[in-house]
């Protein structure tokens, strides 16, 4: 059984679609499956969406991978008919129906056969070439899950790991697409640029890949990885709780020289940020909204360096007037002229391993960390979406969820552009 959907899964990582409702072939399958094999098809279709049992079945470790063979295999079959059938209109369902209905299921190989007619519906759709909700629902019904248990098991001994997850998405999309190219290694590669060499959290995407490539070898690309962590990783740091689209391949050009024109330098002003984000096709509203990614993480002393000037006495002296001046004598003791490269400050000083709406009340404050920060108060036409921010997390968390989505699907590449890595650091060759 496994043996052939392996076999396959290059096939099938092209099928995907958003669960739905139980199809007329789905419930026609659960009927022909009972009189068949005097087995209810209902208990497995009640099943759902794998993620919604990934508390049932933890994973730590490669060597606990065992406890979701039989998971795998009891969804499988159900998954790939969700996902074909979503992908078919309703007028290609139920002239499939009719073909299908005099096909024999006396055996579990039938499947087999219906669902190669399904493939031949499904092959010419756009279902084949774009991201969708539960994509590795057939081809890896666990992917989601591993991932998941990954991030939550590095950041349970490492609370930092959430906001470097965060930090290494907005990397990663804002430079080639949403391909996983910063997690190339290589002189003259993204990673190696300067404006990377801070990043982090590059482990746990790399063990949450070598589960995957054990349990689904060649099906879960890096680039989908990358964005499922940082999607759990505010999740689990008390953010909302969003599913995602899935289906990205991994890129294979990687270059130094592309991360400084198009990533956020936290010394930009207003225009120069919209500049950008403009040109990722992503709005005022959105750089406002996600710029509370700052409510996590931290930042080295020589990120909001710029706010300050060192005296006649070698002490570091505030200039810039936006910034409060108790914050500011604080960020300086922690922050001296002599500081070691290696010290940190925490982006939100209030409540620094939470996901919420702090970082907002902070601006109103006077006590954003950044100078890219502070301009959002400042600037006229943020103002009243970072007050209403401030005082709303509800609305924060909803337009979280929607500017997060465009995020994460920047620059995209589906169907046969890219490839699956093996290894996220390298290209296939």
């Amino acid at each position: 059984m496994r043996s052939f959907w392996r076999e396959r899964n290059g096939r099938f990582a092209q099928l995907a679609g958003e669960e739905g409702e139980k199809s007329e072939i789905r419930m026609d399958w659960a009927e022909l499956e009972e009189k068949e094999s005097g087995k209810a098809g209902e208990d497995a279709i009640s099943a759902g969406s794998f993620a919604g049992n990934s508390e049932e079945i933890p994973i730590d470790d490669v060597d606990e991978l065992e406890e979701l063979e039989e998971a795998h295999d009891g969804m499988l079959e159900m998954s790939v008919i969700q996902k074909v059938t979503h992908c078919l209109p309703k007028k290609a369902l139920k002239n499939l129906l009719m073909e299908t209905t005099s096909v024999p299921f006396s055996a579990r190989p039938h499947l087999y056969s219906f669902l190669a007619l399904v493939l031949l519906y499904v092959v010419s759709s756009p279902c084949s070439a774009s991201l969708f909700f539960n994509f590795y629902g057939a081809s890896c019904p666990a992917a989601e899950l591993i991932v998941s248990n990954k991030v939550r098991s590095a950041s349970s001994s490492d609370p930092t790991i959430p906001g470097k997850l965060v930090r290494l998405v907005f990397h990663d999309c804002f430079v080639e697409g949403c391909d996983a190219s910063v997690l190339l290694q290589g002189n003259g590669t993204e990673r190696s640029d300067p404006g990377n060499r801070s990043l982090g959290g590059f482990q746990v995407i790399d063990s949450a890949k070598r589960n995957l490539e054990i349990f689904c070898p060649g099906t879960v690309s890096c680039a989908d990885v990358v964005a499922l962590a940082a999607r759990d990783a505010v999740a689990i740091s008390g953010g909302p709780q969003l599913q995602i689209p899935t289906g990205r391949r991994d890129g294979r050009v990687s270059a130094a020289a592309n991360v400084r024109p198009n990533i956020i330098d936290t010394t930009f002003t207003m225009n120069e940020m919209i500049s950008i984000f403009t040109a990722k096709g992503l709005s005022l509203e959105d750089l406002v909204v996600l710029s509370g990614a700052h409510t996590i993480g931290s930042a080295h002393c020589s990120a909001f360096r710029d706010r300050f000037q060192e005296n006649s006495k070698g002490k570091l002296t505030l200039i810039d007037s936006s910034l409060d001046k108790n914050y500011a004598n604080e960020l300086t003791q922690r922050c001296p002229v002599d500081a070691s490269d290696s010290i940190t400050v925490l982006n939100d000083p209030e409540t620094s391993s939470s996901f919420d709406n702090q970082y907002y009340r902070n601006l109103v404050a006077h006590k954003g960390l950044f100078q890219s920060d502070s301009v959002l108060l400042d600037d006229n036409r943020t103002r009243n979406l970072v007050e209403d921010l401030a005082n709303d997390q509800g609305r924060f968390f909803e337009s979280w969820s929607q500017s997060f989505l465009k995020l994460t699907s920047i620059g995209v590449k589906t169907g046969e552009e890219g490839e699956i890595r093996q290894s996220c650091s390298m290209t296939n060759g």
